[in-house]
């Protein structure tokens, strides 16, 4: 009998639930989205006491906007993700540069390891002052 395990983080948000006052919790798919993003979006050397943690993509995003930088955060998502969450692998990686809208449309699969779930992920990264 397969048994699945299910995934729980802590909600960003740290709101506390209405009924057990007791934080809100993200699970599975939402707990994984989550974690990708955060590491995605945060500098490495941002978090104290974990000066590994994190990408170079904030960085990246201040080179020129084109398809050899889109190249560059498609290998930054794959290096992050396989080094920083061992709960997935990432599968059909597309990262194309907006030039309307000054930033980069990155959408990939997350296939969760152990199973056959695939979660599709899309976000828009752009620079931040």
């Amino acid at each position: 009998m397969p048994s699945f395990q299910t995934f729980k983080d802590l909600n960003i948000t740290f709101k506390k639930h209405p009924i057990s006052n007791d934080l809100i919790v993200s699970k599975d798919t939402a707990a994984i989205k989550q974690s990708i993003s955060n590491l995605l979006l945060t500098k490495t050397g941002e978090r104290f006491f974990q000066p590994n943690l994190g990408s170079k993509i904030p960085g990246i995003l201040f080179e020129p906007l084109d398809f050899a930088t889109a190249s560059l955060i498609e290998d930054e998502i794959r290096r992050v993700i396989g080094v920083y969450e061992p709960r997935v692998s990432v599968e059909n990686i597309s990262v194309t540069p907006d030039f309307i809208n000054n930033g980069y449309d990155a959408s990939f699969d997350a296939k969760i390891l152990g199973r056959d779930d695939l979660i599709p992920l899309e976000i828009f990264l752009e620079r931040t002052r």
